[in-house]
């Protein structure tokens, strides 16, 4: 097949046709959106990426770097109000490249988005682990270190010097099974789950502000931006662009907001208020909350997998410890249900244009979801997360993430061309120059990553290539009908 061929558009015309004929139930408003893409946003990054990100790169300075994020965010976050809204779709980016570039580079991002929603899911429970693992300390339970961490990994050093290396982390797989179980009986049960968990964490997160001003010393903002240490990325202005980089990783949760879209009831109205409220207020909280907690600890002691627990520690007030924990399982959570929930909706979408196999796009008659989908990926993830440990995982979410949202930018300025006939219920204001913004500060971040990161990128991309043309390019429904 010719590669003009590789390159066929799918039709705006047809993608909007298509929105009214999936199964889904329509039960989100513009307050669960809003809800999901909190749930979403807050976890890993508050929780334990802004310890490690202030520790081993940008010191007090962090709180310029998820600034630096938020505003690439920002420039991204219109550009996909816009196209949710134009093409109202679970599909995510995946879809609009499909309207844009065509279906090998729709291809491409979809197999590219494995990484941002499967590969974080697994991540963040990694990261729920530590703290349920804490909090269980904390009222006398005792889970075996080396059943809580991935295979070789050093899970515990006892006082008298031996190491336990980790076997297998139980407590990762158990969570996203439960999740899964969750998100297979019902997407309107998964999202008051979700809301419930959502106001729990910003009461959590809300209150540390709130109690832990009370107890910073401005001598630990000093020096604000660390002399770097002679490489790249460590402190000084290339550790705030690393750090950047690294807690990119946690603005994700707009993005899953988009795939909400054929479960929404408006979703031309509730999409946009979605993205962009979610996006603001989670950017403000964590500005603020790594702005106390460095006033709190000193940097370079806040490279531990519950940096917000330790901060809490310091100021002596341990009973609220236990619920910053409480409140952190609680986060981390809704990350990995919304990160879950977006994977099968994106593998729905890819699996109905004949890209991957007709299971994947299989809704259950009674529960209306995609259950079988769900029900792979979670298996899947769950030993991902069992198995491997989260820096492995962290640097190849972010990368994933930022290649995406590049894709996101270039499609409004391509459609704008285009299709400027069609009706947009949104408009991004500025263009092309807001999408070109979009680009440029991802393109920033994408090389503050390290070398190693793209060179995982490369190889999972070549993976995805071999699948498309043994599988997706035979069996495409566009294809064949051409």
């Amino acid at each position: 097949m010719a590669m003009t061929g590789l390159m066929t558009r799918k039709p705006i015309a047809e993608i909007i046709s298509d929105i009214e004929h999936t199964g889904f139930s329509k039960s989100l408003g513009a307050l669960s959106i809003t809800f999901i893409g909190i749930g979403c946003i807050i976890g890993a990054g508050i929780f334990v990426l802004t310890g490690t990100a202030a520790a081993n790169n940008a010191g007090p300075a962090v709180v310029l770097s998820f600034a630096l994020a938020g505003l690439a965010c920002a420039f991204v976050g219109l550009c996909y109000s816009e196209l949710a809204a134009l093409l109202p779709v679970s599909g995510s980016t995946y879809t609009y490249t499909y309207a844009t570039l065509g279906e090998l580079f729709a291809w491409i991002i979809g197999w590219d988005l494995i990484l941002e929603y499967a590969m974080g899911a697994a991540t963040v429970a990694v990261g729920w682990s530590g703290y349920f693992r804490s909090l269980l300390h904390n009222v006398g339970i005792d889970i075996p270190a080396q059943f809580a961490s991935a295979p070789g990994t050093v899970a515990e050093t006892l006082p008298d010097g031996t190491v336990i290396y980790g076997v297998v982390n139980l407590p990762a797989a158990a969570i996203i099974g439960l999740l899964t179980i969750l998100l297979i009986m019902g997407t309107k049960e998964s999202a008051r789950l979700n809301n419930i968990m959502v106001v729990v964490k910003l009461a959590v997160v809300l209150a540390f502000i709130l109690v832990g001003v009370r107890y910073i010393n401005a001598d630990n903002w000093q020096p604000f931006i660390p002399n770097n240490s002679g490489d790249f990325g460590e402190f000084g202005w290339s550790g705030v662009m690393r750090a950047a980089g690294v807690v990119f990783f946690a603005f994700i949760g707009f993005d899953a907001v988009s795939t909400a879209a054929q479960e929404a009831k408006n979703p031309q109205r509730d999409l946009p208020i979605g993205i962009l409220a979610s996006l603001i207020i989670c950017t403000l909280l964590y500005i603020a909350v790594s702005a106390v907690m460095t006033g709190i600890v000193p940097y370079s002691q806040l490279g531990v997998a519950d940096p917000i627990a330790k901060a809490v520690d310091i100021t002596g007030l341990t009973w609220f410890s236990i619920l910053i924990k409480v409140g952190a399982l609680a986060g981390l959570t809704t990350v990995i249900l919304v990160l879950l929930y977006g994977q099968s909706r994106i593998f729905f979408t890819i699996s109905k244009d004949g890209l991957l196999p007709p299971l994947f796009s299989q809704v259950h008659p009674t529960l209306r979801t995609p259950w079988k989908s769900q029900l792979i990926i979670g298996s899947v993830v769950a030993i991902v997360a069992a198995l491997t440990p989260i820096e492995t995982l962290g640097h190849m979410v972010a990368i994933g993430t930022l290649f995406a949202f590049i894709l996101v930018c270039g499609a409004v300025i391509y459609l704008r061309k285009s299709d400027a006939d069609v009706a947009r219920p949104f408009r991004t204001p500025g263009v092309p120059f807001v999408p070109v913004l979009g680009i440029f500060f991802c393109l920033v971040l994408m090389v503050s990553l390290p070398l190693d990161t793209w060179l995982r990128l490369i190889i999972w991309l070549a993976i995805g290539m071999a699948i498309y043309f043994l599988y997706g390019r035979r069996h495409s429904v566009l294809m064949n009908r051409a």
